[in-house]
């Protein structure tokens, strides 16, 4: 019984600490972890097991073949296709959001979704708008996809696992495709009918590029003959001043300057176009005797050149700025790049960034040269709304990494090679194939979640091995007791939706699964549906921007709150319960 108090302690404080989410979720993980083990819950040969547990190298495995199946333009040439629907915004919407839905069966979902975002945004200012009714919906799509098949999203690999460590065959890479696929095309249809009523609309993205008005803060600066700054550079200028600006260009006569590098020398008669609050303002004309040179308002014209340009960026969920300001960064003097602005739920922050903490799904306006933009978005873990040049190239890098991906889906299909080794392999021909360079190859595996995994399934099994996932079921199954068999199915599955809306899908499943198979054990029942009924409730975080990191990434382009999301999600929740428990007792009965 003691074993049961200390796991459940643990367990608790470290679902607190997730949905407080001051510390990183793998941090949290690896803590819990520790806590185990020193409370003597967890063997010492098993604290580091699961990283070399089957299910976390399946899914380092798949994440490198999605990037190699991004990368390839796989993918974007299906999103280039979506731009012939016309402008007709339901159809537009019914296009994405399938669309997302197909490929997040194959691919990560966040990658769908990176992809997808620009596609949508461009669809929306060239057509009749409206890009926040799209977005959710694709979000959604992403996580129905991801039921489809096991690769689909981590926790249908984990339940896979799982029910292999307890003597029975993994999970196939299509057994979840019945009741996926059954779930998806019902989750789509519903969002097309009702998605027009339940999402919210924000039509700053539909009139305008982007939800600032940039121009508003712009202000033309007249170097003087004989002022002090001349012959000194941008960066010594730029250090006199405490609070945070950006110089986003330089007027020397005829020629133009834009994003100046801080070494640039100034000269006398020099115009610098510098964005800045007014008391930011006030400050560098008195310190420095710069003098105000335009009247006029000016316009994004400055902002731009052949080399320099500004594009929008959504902070991730696991990006490196969480939590960090444009000051701490010192994006420009490290990297050339300025911060211009910073919009959250659709809104423009004050202009004066140096105190503003970065959140995650907070959109970024970011100024510098395209190629160092590029290195900052994927240094930084950042997507740019802006649609890349896209990747298409010649027929044979199209049509490679589809070869070798769909030799690994049938080799493991039909039995010949496990999931784990088939799609580990068809990641190491990729390598050796050119279609990611060996320099990628672990760049795009998201870390986090391999340690979230490896640390969550010895946690797992102590929560099995204490004896409290047996109580956990008895507990509720006494709730659902004289009730039909699918009532306790029910009811597993709802809690672990309402789970994986606070917490990772992926610890959710981990934490989940072993309740449900003391249920089945508790009723004498297959443990098939059960752990089905666990995957499902995981994959499907409807109700939060924080269940998923695809819910995160619309919620700043969508201009969302976080009260919006229940709005759409919480039918959608509701009809795919019902769907799943429904598909799942005809495809996995409870006996026989």
């Amino acid at each position: 019984m003691a074993d049961q108090i200390w796991i459940g302690i643990i367990l608790i404080t470290a679902l607190v600490l997730f949905v407080v989410d001051r510390w990183r979720y793998d941090f949290v993980a690896m803590g819990a972890l520790f806590a185990a083990y020193i409370a003597d819950l967890v063997p010492r040969q098993e604290v580091f097991s699961g990283f070399g547990n089957a299910a976390v190298i399946t899914v380092a495995a798949v994440l490198v073949i999605s990037h190699a199946l991004w990368r390839s333009g796989v993918v974007d040439s299906m999103a280039a296709s979506v731009k012939k629907v016309g402008d007709r915004v339901w159809l537009q919407m019914i296009v994405l959001t399938g669309l997302t839905t197909i490929v997040s069966a194959f691919i990560s979902n966040t990658g769908a979704m990176a992809i997808m975002i620009p596609v949508a945004l461009q669809l929306s200012r060239n057509g009749a708008g409206h890009a926040s009714l799209m977005l959710m919906p694709m979000a959604f799509g992403s996580l129905l996809g991801g039921t489809i098949t096991m690769i689909g999203t981590p926790p249908n690999i984990i339940i896979a696992d799982i029910r292999a460590s307890h003597g029975a065959e993994p999970f196939g890479i299509f057994d979840f495709t019945p009741v996926g696929l059954s779930v998806a095309v019902a989750g789509l249809v519903l969002m097309w009918l009702t998605a027009h009523f339940l999402v919210p609309r924000n039509k700053s993205r539909d009139t305008s590029s982007s939800p600032y008005d940039v121009s508003a803060y712009l202000t033309e600066l007249y170097l003087p003959e004989g002022a002090s700054l001349i012959g000194h550079t941008l960066f010594e200028f730029e250090s006199k001043i405490k609070e945070n600006f950006a110089v986003v260009a330089l007027k020397r006569g005829k020629q133009m300057i834009t994003a100046p590098p801080r070494y640039q020398r100034l000269k006398a008669e020099d115009v610098l176009i510098v964005e800045a609050d007014a008391e930011t303002l006030q400050q560098i004309i008195d310190i420095t005797k710069f003098e105000l040179n335009a009247e006029e308002e000016l316009d994004t014209r400055f902002l731009v050149s052949d080399e320099i340009k500004v594009i929008e960026g959504i902070v991730g969920h696991d990006s490196r700025l969480i939590g960090r300001s444009a000051s701490d960064l010192r994006l420009r003097h490290r990297f050339g790049v300025n911060v211009l602005a910073v919009a959250r739920e659709g809104q423009p922050l004050q202009p004066s960034l140096s105190n503003v903490r970065f959140k995650p799904g907070d959109v970024l306006l970011l100024q510098g040269d395209a190629e160092v933009l590029n290195d900052v978005f994927n240094r930084f873990g950042c997507f740019p709304l802006a649609q890349r040049s896209l990747r298409l190239g010649s027929k044979r890098k199209l049509i490679l990494p589809l070869v070798i991906f769909a030799a690994a889906i049938g080799l493991s299909a039909f039995g010949l090679l496990s999931v784990p080794v088939a799609f580990s392999m068809a990641a190491g021909v990729m390598v050796l194939a050119n279609v990611i360079p060996i320099r990628e190859l672990y760049e795009h595996i998201e870390w986090p979640i391999i340690v979230l995994l490896a640390a969550t399934i010895p946690l797992g099994s102590a929560l099995e091995r204490s004896g409290a996932a047996d109580t956990l079921a008895n507990v509720a199954l006494s709730i659902s007791q004289g009730a039909p068999n699918f009532v306790a199915l029910s009811l597993l599955l709802v809690v672990t939706m309402l789970l994986s809306n606070i917490i990772n899908n992926a610890a959710a499943a981990v934490l989940m699964a072993p309740i449900g198979i003391s249920m089945a054990e508790t009723l004498g029942a297959s443990m098939d549906p059960f752990l089905m009924a666990v995957a499902i409730g995981a994959a499907l975080p409807f109700l939060t921007p924080i269940g998923h990191q695809s819910n995160i990434l619309v919620m700043g382009p969508g201009g969302y709150r976080f009260a919006d999301y229940w709005r759409l999600g919480l039918p959608l929740s509701i009809v795919m319960s019902v769907v799943a428990v429904i598909m799942i007792s005809l495809t996995w009965p409870m006996h026989g």
